[in-house]
């Protein structure tokens, strides 16, 4: 749900902003919430459907996925036990 409010009381603005749960929403205005691309445009909790624009919609349709590709070439086996001997090699490694 978006709020909306027409006041020139600075107090009671800062009231709604802090004790209202709202998903964006415009001071004076109505129009510049929604045609602002930078500003996510959506509600909260089961009002709305979620929040959109720019980086906001692509967030919103993405599913971060994290992964490694390993070779299948013959690893040297330096950082697999048992590690005795293997720690100059490993300290090396990580001081450059």
């Amino acid at each position: 749900m978006s709020l909306y409010l027409f006041s020139e009381d600075e107090n009671a603005t800062q009231r709604v902003i802090n004790e209202l749960s709202f998903g964006g929403g415009a001071i004076n205005d109505t129009l510049m919430h929604l045609a602002n691309p930078k500003l996510p445009f959506g509600g909260v909790g089961a009002s709305g459907m979620g929040r959109y624009h720019g980086k906001y919609s692509f967030d919103t349709f993405t599913h971060e996925k994290s992964y490694i590709f390993k070779s299948t070439r013959l690893e040297s086996g330096v950082h697999l036990p048992p590690y005795k001997g293997k720690f100059k090699y490993i300290k090396a490694f990580f001081k450059n």
